[in-house]
């Protein structure tokens, strides 16, 4: 991602402080005084989608991580910001789309599978969710994400059916 310097990267830093404190609202303002050329770079465009998130603004998240794909496809954060926009809109189908076409690109990153692992359930594919989720845990701290699976809603649908052997 490309450096911000100078004033910028003040604004930018106390928006994510205020971000961090729950404050949308300030964390917006900081973002306005912004220069226009840092106003689309990744990193301001990655809090501004954090702040959206925050008030559920998923429209403009989907356009935000859309933007995040084309100007920093390099990180595996412009996709999963991407496609958890989407699945909020309730595109699911196509959130698993945008996703899964650079899983490949990301193998050493945990969220990837696992948000698969929760499209794919509310997909109705019980066996390709187990089968992300099996990726997850040899990537990273198995007991970790198998606790945030037991308690993601995006899951229920696995948490009663038997695992298959």
């Amino acid at each position: 991602m490309s450096r911000i310097e100078g004033p910028d990267f003040h604004h930018l830093r106390a928006a994510q402080g205020w971000l961090e404190l729950g404050d949308a609202r300030s964390a917006d303002l900081e973002l306005e005084k912004l220069s226009k050329s840092a106003r689309t770079s990744p990193e301001v465009l990655e809090t501004k989608w954090l702040i959206r998130a925050k008030t559920e603004s998923w429209p403009e998240c989907v356009q935000i991580g859309s933007t995040l794909t084309r100007l920093a496809p390099e990180f595996a954060q412009s996709w999963i910001h991407h496609a958890y926009a989407l699945h909020e809109l309730k595109k699911t189908r196509e959130a698993f789309a945008v996703l899964s076409s650079v899983a490949d690109c990301f193998p050493e990153e945990p969220t990837i599978p696992y948000n698969l692992a929760c499209y794919s359930c509310q997909l109705g594919d019980f066996v390709g969710a187990r089968d992300w989720l099996a990726q997850v845990y040899k990537l990273d701290n198995a007991q970790e994400w198998k606790q945030k699976a037991l308690e993601d809603p995006d899951l229920k649908p696995l948490w009663d059916e038997p695992e298959e052997t």
